[in-house]
């Protein structure tokens, strides 16, 4: 199993930017797609943002496209999310997902292992 930690969440101001990272531990990632979810409060878990093998497809959910750019370090069993232009809109708690194929997927059921979760606040 993998275990999976999230990292650099925190409140920022709208048009603001962060960088989350996901850690992964117990078994390497290298040859797992990994994926980017998010939950609002009140909301059900959304898709944002997936990642290939090697990181040569990767997909976004539309209200992330041109802002938040995914991308994975598989010497350091470490995925990224860059998050730029932050809105209010994206306040949620973000967590990454490890599915144990070669090709990213939009589908939360589709991720078999999960990590706890970091909080993006955005917020004037």
């Amino acid at each position: 199993q993998v275990q999976l930690v999230e990292s650099g969440g925190g409140l920022v101001q709208p048009g603001d930017s962060l960088r989350l990272s996901c850690a992964a531990s117990g078994r390497t990632i290298s040859t797992y797609a990994m994926g980017w979810f998010r939950q609002a409060p009140g909301k059900e878990r959304e898709f944002a943002a997936a990642i290939s093998r090697y990181g040569g497809i990767t997909i976004y959910a539309d209200s992330v496209k041109g802002r938040f750019t995914i991308s994975r370090d598989n010497a350091k069993d470490t995925v990224y999310l860059q998050m730029n232009s932050l809105d209010v809109e994206d306040t949620a708690v973000y967590y990454c997902a490890c599915r144990k194929v070669l090709v990213p997927s939009m589908d939360p059921n589709d991720y078999g292992d999960w990590g706890q979760g970091t909080q993006v606040t955005v917020s004037s």
